[in-house]
């Protein structure tokens, strides 16, 4: 069985940078054996690459990309914290926010695009509960923000 990192290379994912957090908190906190990373948005290289609401400015499918490099950002922060991503036992939870224009109601089907980066990375092990929840701004006017957090050995 592969390793997460030896799935990216085989998948072509790249691990980024952690991001800077913008504000006063850190990337990631491990309490025992859980690890919760900060909310991530989807900053590439320091650089957003969409703004505004799911469902007015952007549409739900390139927020489904966006919410992918969240979640990509969140297991940079995950790796920093714990070294190996091999030490993943299972991600637990993630919580993905979306910045919802007032009659859009496909936030699961956006906070997918976090979901299935997590299996394809971690496998079955990437399965997890999920909360995908509308909210009417997001920092930095990003569509999208996830969350999670992780059992690791």
């Amino acid at each position: 069985m592969s390793t997460p990192e030896e799935r990216m290379r085989e998948l072509g994912i790249e691990l980024p940078e952690v991001v800077a957090p913008v504000a006063s908190y850190v990337p990631a906190v491990r309490t025992g054996s859980l690890v919760y990373t900060a909310g991530q948005i989807p900053l590439v290289k320091g650089e957003l690459g969409v703004t505004g609401k799911v469902g007015a400015e952007v549409d739900p499918e390139e927020a489904t990309r966006q919410a992918r490099i969240c979640a990509l950002n969140a297991v940079a922060a995950l790796k920093a914290e714990v070294g190996e991503l091999s030490r993943v036992v299972r991600i637990v939870k993630v919580v993905g926010f979306v910045a919802s224009a007032p009659d859009f109601h496909g936030q699961p089907a956006v906070v997918n695009g976090a979901s299935d980066l997590l299996v394809e990375v971690f496998g079955d092990a990437g399965r997890h509960a999920r909360s995908a929840v509308g909210v009417a701004v997001l920092p930095r006017d990003v569509p999208v923000e996830v969350e999670l957090i992780a059992e690791i050995s």
